[in-house]
């Protein structure tokens, strides 16, 4: 599908955050993708350990909430971790509510204040280097206040990636997004509608806050990944969503996603489906 098509497509409204009714079966196109009990379906891969060790029990869940926490740590020491869920995706609007709780890691730096996110696109988890600190992806950052200052969540952070950002090639590391700040322990809610390698938009309580189209491996900010891996200029088409753990505590009650895919060649079916999805009522 052409980029235009599908650009006209997402900007029929920008609210998609009522976009969220859903059966018990996952027959509708939902994938629960935490299901409030355990993480069987997801991946645990933290710098400097091997793959599913979840060194400190730093993702876990309890009262029904998926949680990232630092009690067991003496010092961060600069062990960025991922939660990466098993099923990979192309086209999907993932919904999340999140809020930050409590105090920072003890050596966590200044910028990990308050700042979590969710790897779209991600590297699969199994090829991540034992030191490598982010997986190549595009990372929707969260991001709360600190009571005073401005403070946008649902930015754009490239680690490994490169975007196209109003018809040019957007190389910086990140750029913010045009939300509210939100300050204290609230929950907020937070979507991504992804749509293959063309269009992407972030989505804050309802309102569109962030667009951008092209998605290719490519630029800088990773470390200690496998040269194989990262093919620049490769577009992203497809893979995991991951969420992070980066030396904030941070709890999420919700993970899930509408799966798009098998509209994707299809225009008009799927603009139909973004229609429904705006007249559907939260839960």
């Amino acid at each position: 599908m052409k980029i235009t098509a599908l650009f006209s497509i997402c900007l029929l409204g920008a609210c998609l955050s009522c976009a969220t009714q859903k059966k018990e079966s996952q027959d509708d196109g939902w994938v629960k993708l935490f299901n409030g009990k355990d993480l069987n379906n997801w991946d645990v891969k933290i710098k400097g350990h091997p793959l599913n060790e979840n060194f400190g029990n730093t993702f876990r869940v309890e009262d029904g909430n998926l949680k990232v926490s630092y009690d067991k740590y003496k010092n961060f020491d600069e062990q960025y971790g991922h939660l990466f869920n098993k099923q990979k995706f192309s086209a999907y609007l993932l919904v999340m509510e999140y809020r930050f709780t409590g105090e920072q890691a003890t050596g966590g730096p200044g910028w990990a204040f308050r700042n979590s996110g969710a790897m779209l696109h991600s590297q699969p988890a199994a090829t991540m280097g034992l030191d490598q600190d982010f997986p190549i992806s595009l990372e929707e950052q969260l991001l709360g206040g600190n009571g005073q200052d401005p403070r946008s969540t649902a930015n754009l952070c490239t680690p490994g990636t490169n975007v196209v950002l109003q018809d040019t090639l957007f190389t910086p590391h990140c750029i913010d997004s045009s939300s509210k700040t939100y300050h204290g322990d609230q929950w907020v809610r937070v979507e991504a509608l992804v749509l293959g390698d063309s269009i992407i938009k972030h989505i804050v309580e309802g309102d569109t806050v962030l667009v951008y189209k092209k998605p290719q491996i490519g630029g800088g900010n990773v470390s200690n990944y496998d040269p194989a891996v990262k093919k620049d200029g490769q577009p992203l088409k497809e893979g995991y969503i991951a969420l992070q753990s980066e030396s904030h505590p941070v709890e999420f009650r919700k993970v899930e996603l509408f799966n798009l895919e098998k509209y994707m060649d299809d225009p008009q079916k799927l603009k139909k489906v973004l229609q429904d999805l705006q007249k559907q009522k939260a839960h």
